[in-house]
């Protein structure tokens, strides 16, 4: 049987895991993120922590498949990486990983690598093609189809969240247009509606006695009837189901899988937006199913191995 590596590379950590081909998990691990001196020291801080567990377990290099690593950035296809948060510009990554391990090394952006990860074996197992959003600070997103991650020409593939959908926004997105779909079906951008809709109203609210406005605050107050959280929930999910069903009219995945911070609303939120999404998706795409991402934050290790495969 053999193994590979899956690396989620963030700002703070770095977390790693040892896999079966299969997509078993059998070994999970931090460590921290070094950004000193532009982040040079990440991928030799990588490769010797998992030359540690090698040893730990008993692994030579032929029982490898390699090592996957998913980025906040981009990967291209010389092996180098950019991540504007870790002071990466065309970083030799990918060889400086295979140099310190010995292994095969690949890597991709972590909003696809968490889409390959819930396709290979999380919401998205069984099918063949899926698109991933992923509802956090921000929206990111991954398409898979017939197998593959959609890259891009300039690896920008699956940026849905910085998909137009307000032409009259005045505040700039964190990318400097204004409108983006993040600006308003993020955490952020839910947390934005809720103060927006208490400010203009004294409508009584569960809302108005939180010690903190935030999109668990406003999904918990749904939970419990709330009018007011309701109305929030619904314009978020409106603009949500109307992003989705332009891309879904784009690509036509066979699903559609909900993952991020907010993913955890549970139930309620996939609903919601399934239905705000069937009122503006194209016919063939309007029974596309919708469905919670359900490996948390371990969707990106998991796909990191799959792009071993």
């Amino acid at each position: 049987m053999k193994y590979g590596y899956g690396v989620d590379l963030g700002g703070t950590t770095v977390k790693m895991g040892l896999f079966t081909q299969a997509g078993a998990l059998t070994d999970k691990w931090e460590i921290p993120t070094n950004t000193a001196s532009g982040g040079e020291s990440i991928p030799t801080d990588i490769g010797s922590s998992i030359l540690t567990n090698m040893k730990k377990h008993s692994l030579a290099a032929s029982d490898l498949l390699g090592v996957g690593i998913g980025v906040p950035g981009q990967v291209w296809p010389d092996g180098t990486a950019d991540a504007v948060n870790l002071g990466w510009k065309r970083f030799p990554l990918l060889p400086t990983l295979e140099a310190v391990t010995g292994l095969r090394a690949v890597g991709d952006n972590d909003a696809n690598t968490a889409a390959m990860g819930e396709y290979w074996q999380g919401g998205g197992k069984g099918y063949g093609s899926l698109l991933f959003v992923t509802l956090g600070t921000g929206v990111g997103g991954g398409i898979i189809l017939d197998g593959k991650c959609l890259q891009g020409a300039h690896r920008a593939g699956g940026e849905i969240g910085h998909i137009p959908v307000n032409p009259d926004e005045t505040r700039v997105c964190g990318c400097g247009n204004r409108g983006c779909l993040e600006q308003y079906a993020s955490a952020t951008g839910c947390a934005r509606l809720a103060m927006e809709a208490l400010s203009a109203t004294d409508t009584p609210s569960l809302l108005r006695a939180s010690q903190k406005v935030d999109a668990r605050a406003v999904w918990d107050a749904v939970k419990a009837g709330d009018a007011l959280a309701l109305e929030i929930a619904d314009r978020f999910c409106r603009i949500l189901g109307r992003g989705l069903a332009a891309v879904a009219s784009t690509v036509d995945p066979e699903i559609i899988v909900i993952g991020g911070g907010v993913s955890k609303a549970g139930q309620i939120l996939a609903d919601m937006t399934a239905e705000r999404y069937r009122a503006y998706a194209f016919n063939a795409c309007k029974d596309t199913p919708i469905v919670l991402a359900s490996l948390g934050n371990d969707a990106g290790m998991y796909g990191c191995v799959a792009n071993l495969l």
